[in-house]
């Protein structure tokens, strides 16, 4: 079970300010542990540490990060059921989907332990002209400075090392807001931190309510802010997070097209949507939101991925049949029950499930939803999806692209010509081929465009924004 109550941690240091914030148990509604909150005058200390640490960071050595990050992979491993269950309790994610993510953050922090030694640089060729004869060009990486953070309830825990782990093999500083209804798993990997020997001030972690935290994103001494969230409050982030650099991970309301060519695959191909509409709850900003069908398999998909909705178990998180779990907050349901509510009054009609008790919202599949409806134009966050077919391959792709949101598709295919179609096509961060828009590895380039946001995560590609080029120009002779 969970401590009784946990410390944030400020500048390498457990403190336990107080036990303000609770964190309940989202399948029993209780209180499962209290938490400390931070206040504006924590999060202005945080900072200056920060800003403090970056000489020590400086002189850090790479393959002192890289130790940092391998006994981080150690300690995860020795608590790997300790983490596997908090997860299930603060946030609702059924067992099985909670040991996964405790893998993928050993993971995540493996590949960023390999990354700490390969921040290299280049030789620049300026002897493009013979001015510039006799002149040599270097550029290496340094880094960017101070670091803001802010993570969602969702993967608590990978989601976060996909901010911590790169930002410590980079050598930047920073400070973490985890979600207030998730704060655990963050603080568990705080207390990890502290037992290394970073310098004083490389990391804060600071729970804090979201009108109280405006320091994360608007103080100067940031020189990044990396957010994951929902769009309307990433792109308010944005407007005043003022000179820094600003990446969003945000939403999205994922497509999968399934080509006229699936016949003989139908039974690997509904396992994998059934999986990615409806695994945590739908609570994935990659879930299957829209499933688009050539009308030639329309009715043999459609019978038997109804079938498999209506075969997934709905129940306690903590039992390992369940499949699926609560969703983060009654209100959450009341907001997504509402939207299939308004789709069914204009036109649509429930195939499988539908039901609402709670927080918990019974795996939903819709066909001949209005695409003028929130459910279908909007992010559900949710256990629901959408079915509808489709005659040629390019209507499909126009489809796909008729969203506000671009972050990943999945196309289901045989043909090369229509995987590269897709490629060129859709605008999105992603095309995944013959499996769900849902499929994520964590050292792959992952983020989106329009409304999705801007940036990419994955180690690599997240030190390259928590670094910058410094280049020096070096004359042969004068």
């Amino acid at each position: 079970m969970l401590n009784k109550t946990y410390p944030y941690y400020l500048a390498n240091e457990a403190v336990a300010a107080n036990t303000d914030l609770e964190v309940t148990d989202k399948f029993s509604g209780e209180v499962a542990t209290r938490v400390a909150m931070a206040d504006a005058a924590a999060i202005d200390r945080a900072i200056g540490a920060a800003v403090d640490a970056m000489p020590a960071l400086r002189a850090f050595p790479p393959f002192k990060r890289q130790a940092v990050l391998e006994h981080c992979v150690k300690r995860f491993r020795e608590r790997y059921d300790e983490l596997a269950l908090a997860l299930c309790i603060e946030a609702g994610k059924p067992i099985n989907d909670s040991k996964g993510e405790v893998t993928r953050l050993i993971d995540t922090f493996k590949v960023a332990a390999e990354e700490a030694v390969r921040i290299d640089g280049e030789i620049v060729n300026l002897e493009i002209s013979p001015r510039a004869k006799g002149y040599h060009g270097y550029v290496k990486r340094v880094p960017i400075g101070p670091c803001s953070f802010i993570s969602p309830f969702n993967f608590p825990l990978n989601l976060t090392a996909h901010k911590v782990a790169p930002a410590i093999a980079a050598g930047v500083p920073f400070v973490l807001k985890p979600a207030s209804r998730t704060p655990v798993g963050a603080l568990i990997m705080g207390e990890i931190l502290a037992e290394t020997d970073l310098p004083k001030g490389a990391f804060s972690i600071l729970p804090a309510h979201r009108d109280g935290a405006d320091l994360f994103t608007t103080d100067e001494r940031f020189k990044l802010l990396s957010f994951t969230g929902s769009p309307a409050v990433g792109w308010e982030l944005k407007k005043k997070a003022g000179k820094k650099k600003v990446i969003l991970e945000l939403g999205g309301n994922a497509a999968a097209i399934v080509d006229g060519d699936q016949g003989g695959k139908l039974d690997y191909v509904v396992e994998r949507l059934a999986f990615g509409a409806f695994y945590q709850s739908g609570q994935s900003c990659i879930g299957v939101q829209r499933i688009l069908v050539h009308a030639s398999l329309y009715d043999a998909l459609r019978e038997k991925l109804i079938a498999k909705t209506k075969s997934l178990v709905m129940g306690d998180p903590k039992d390992e049949k369940t499949f699926v779990g609560p969703m983060i907050s009654e209100s959450e349901s009341r907001r997504l029950a509402g939207w299939m509510d308004a789709a069914v009054q204009a036109g649509a009609k429930i195939v499988a499930g539908g039901k609402v008790d709670g927080a918990m919202f019974e795996a939903t599949l819709l066909e001949g939803v209005r695409r003028d409806t929130d459910l279908y134009r909007k992010e559900a966050f949710g256990p629901v999806a959408i079915l509808e077919p489709f005659d040629h391959f390019d209507a499909a792709l126009a489809t796909v692209n008729d969203s506000d949101f671009g972050l990943q598709a999945g196309v289901f295919t045989d043909s090369l010509a229509h995987a590269h179609r897709a490629w060129d096509e859709l605008d999105v961060g992603g095309v995944v081929i013959n499996d769900v828009p849902s499929f994520r590895v964590d050292n792959m380039p992952y983020g989106g465009v329009k409304d999705s946001g801007l940036g990419r995560e994955g180690v690599r590609y997240a030190i390259e924004d928590m670094t910058e080029m410094r280049l020096m120009v070096m004359r042969e002779t004068w």
